[in-house]
Order: structure tokens, then sequence, then C-alpha cells
């Protein structure tokens, strides 16, 4: 069997896509080793976690080792200030032969106390560290979820003796060099570098391979991001309104996924006054989460508009279920929202909810083409109003809506997509 080492620079705690490949690579003959990142703030997580039989998730220590140490003299420190004092007279008396040795470890804390270097810091640390991992390991194929591991495992996979070298695929879930929060150009000249490096490269969908061959000259494989049509199925339903405590007629309005800028979501809710009925709910947690729930504040709706934090992956869609109708309304602020056709969006299908979503491409493809929802101007909270009133009022189109996810799902689903994936493996061995 083929060993596969996979890059991806979260916890891997809620990546639904690659928990995906990973499960279709491990029951198509591959053994799969997941390489990501521990959170030491988060107990339950393990470093080593053995899901199946041929797929394990590895998470690297987050924080380098001095880090470690340091925290703890600090800690020591604070309970025993006469400690400091005697190590402060230690240095300077009996260990001065070691003085080069104290002044690098003082500049090192120094350093290191400086917010932007720690981080850099960490993150360099991290670096090394799943390079390491990607050696020991002497995998047959490395797989790099998004630009972010793309240059560890390239390192892994080339620095080798020519007839040494492994393969390499770079799985990139974002438009790289047009995406909010990633402004600085070193993204697209590191990419840049690297992509014509590579053995197969995957992307999104098929509007962003077009934009992949403007950037780069070829036309990259495409995988969607599909959910399981049978998990999606199995798992029930969480009695939203029993949670937040609200009566059982009330329609839920939903949106799942991060709280983050760009997304809609300031306008789903100023667009929320304007709906006929409903309760709104925001799952998820997110940067911009504060400034939802002060606008909530302002707007003067606490009572109708309620946020759920981060539920676990495997229970997502108990919660999508219950739901009345729900939100895709991305902004056009750059070519990753532009060319998205997001994991929600099939969620949401597979589950037969209509949904109100952004008129892009992608989005158009599935909500137009299958008719299962309205397509809105998602920068227009009128829009965004109308387009749910629509679905409100108008009972023989939500039926419609709904009876059309029942046709998509068929379509829209990993069962049929997963193939793609095997398929583009096949050609490495």
């Amino acid at each position: 069997m083929k060993r596969v080492g996979m890059f991806v620079w979260n916890h891997f705690t809620n990546d639904a896509r690659v928990m995906r490949e990973c499960l279709t690579l491990s029951s198509h003959g591959y053994v799969v080793d997941l390489i990501c990142i521990d959170n030491p703030n988060d107990p339950n997580l393990k470093r080593f976690e053995r899901v199946n039989e041929h797929f394990h998730v590895i998470r690297l220590q987050r924080y380098p080792t001095i880090m470690i140490r340091m925290q703890s003299f600090r800690r020591l420190i604070r309970r025993n200030r006469s400690l400091l004092i005697v190590l402060l007279f230690g240095w300077g008396t009996l260990f001065c032969a070691f003085t080069f040795l104290t002044t690098a470890l003082t500049i090192l804390f120094l350093l290191l106390s400086h917010p932007v270097l720690k981080k850099l810091y960490i993150r360099l640390v991290l670096f090394f560290r799943m390079i390491a991992k990607g050696y020991a390991g002497n995998y047959a194929i490395y797989h790099a979820n998004d630009l972010n591991t793309l240059l560890q495992a390239y390192i892994c996979a080339k620095w080798r003796f020519r007839w040494k070298q492994k393969s390499l695929i770079y799985d990139s879930h974002e438009v790289q060099t047009s995406r909010t929060g990633y402004d600085s150009r070193f993204y697209g000249v590191l990419e840049k570098a690297l992509v014509k490096r590579v053995d197969a490269m995957i992307v999104e969908n098929k509007t962003r391979a077009k934009y992949n061959k403007l950037l780069y000259g070829f036309y990259p494989y495409t995988l969607y991001n599909y959910p399981y049509k049978k998990i999606q199925k199995q798992s029930g339903s969480v009695c939203i309104h029993e949670m937040l405590n609200i009566d059982k007629s009330e329609k839920i309005l939903l949106y799942q996924g991060g709280l983050q800028q760009g997304r809609g979501l300031e306008n789903v809710i100023k667009a929320f006054p304007y709906f006929k009925e409903g309760t709104l709910v925001f799952i998820g947690d997110g940067r911009i989460k504060d400034r939802l729930q002060t606008l909530v504040t302002e707007l003067n709706v606490e009572n109708k508009v309620y946020f759920i934090p981060r539920v676990p992956l495997e229970d997502l869609a108990k919660y999508t279920n219950a739901a009345y109708l729900g939100f895709q309304v991305l902004n056009n602020v750059c070519m990753n929202h532009w060319t998205a056709s997001s994991n929600k969006l099939f969620e949401y299908i597979m589950s037969h909810v209509p949904v109100v979503a952004s008129d892009f491409p992608e989005i158009r493809r599935v909500v137009g083409g299958y008719k299962v929802g309205v397509l809105v101007n998602s920068h227009d909270p009128l829009s965004i109003a109308n387009g749910v009133n629509k679905l409100l009022s108008d009972k023989e189109l939500y039926r419609r809506c709904k009876m059309n996810c029942r046709v998509a799902e068929k379509i829209f689903n990993w069962e049929e997509e997963q193939q793609k994936l095997v398929d583009i493996y096949e050609k490495f061995h």
C-alpha cells in the first residue's frame, strides 16, 4: 500500500474537505498520515489519533520547547520573587563563564516578548517541524493542502537525489492570489515559484481552474467540495427551538460557517428587520462575531437573532436539518469569493434547505441551474430581504425548491465526486 504524507496548517477539528479526502484515500488502498498542528488549549485533542486502520492524524507540538520552558520559568518567578534575585546574582558571579550563553538567552527572551516576533518564531518552528516529520515518514506521495503547507511538502518531496524524488500534489482550497486577509504580493510570488514544480494541482471548481490557467498556463484538476450524502441523511436533527427557548412555530433562518469579513453577514443582519417572519441563527465563530453582536444590539433585534458557537463537524448536519432556509451571501471583495462554491451551499442542499445566495458564477450554476433557492445582490440588504421574503411568502416556490434539492443532492455529493481524487492518485502508481 502506498503511503501518503498529507499536510494541513490547522488543528484538524472542523476541516470537512480534508477529512473526506483522507477517508477516501484510506479506503482505496493508501495509508494516510495527516500532519497538522496541536492545540494546547483543547484538552480533548490527541497528539496522535487513529481514525481508522489506514488513516492517522499526527498533531505537532504548537509552541517551541524553549517557550514552554520560559512560561514555566515565569510562573516559578511569580510564585517566588526571591528566586529571581538568587538567579540574577548567580548569573553575575558563579556562572560568569557562560556570559555569552546567558546573553543569547536574554536576547531571545526579549525577542519573544514582542508579539510579532513571537508569532513569527512559533510559525518558523512549526514549519521546520512539519518538514522533519515529513522527511521522517519518507512517503511515496506528499499532499499539501493550501499554500501555507506547499513549501514544506515541496522540500520533503523534491529536495532529494533525483532518483529518490517523491510525487507532490498541491490541493488549493482557495484562490491564494486574491483572498481576504492575504493582501501581500508574497503569496502570489510563492505560489508562482512552486506551482510548476508540483506533479498535480487540484482546485475547487472549473471557474478557479480557468483562472489558474490564465495565471500559470495550465489547467489543474478540479475536485468539488461536496458533502457525504449518507452522513447528512443519517444525522437526525437538533431542536434549535428548545435550545434557544423560542416558539416551535418560528422558522429558523440559518447561516453556518465562519463569522469572517466579506461573507455578507452584516448585510444579513441589516436586512433582518425587513424579513416578514423568522428567527435568524448564526452557527460558528470568527473575527467579526463581536461586531455582528454589536450590530444586532444597535438594531434592537436581540430577541430574534441568536449566535450558537461552532459545533463539532460530525454534529453540524443535525443543525442544518432543522433550518427553514440557509444563507450563502458572500460579497464580491476578491476572486476567492467570486469563484467560490462553498461546502455550506451543498450542505444546505443535502438537507433540503432552500438557499438565499449570491449571484456569482459557481453559485449561480447550482442555485439558478437547479432552482434550489433564490439569487440576490449580497451587497444590498434590501435585495437579501426580498429573497428571504419570497421564500417565506411563496409556498409553491418554497416547495419546488425543496423538491429540486432532492434532484441536486444526487449530483452534488462526495460519494460521486470522490472518484476524481482516486483517479488523480492512480496516475502516480
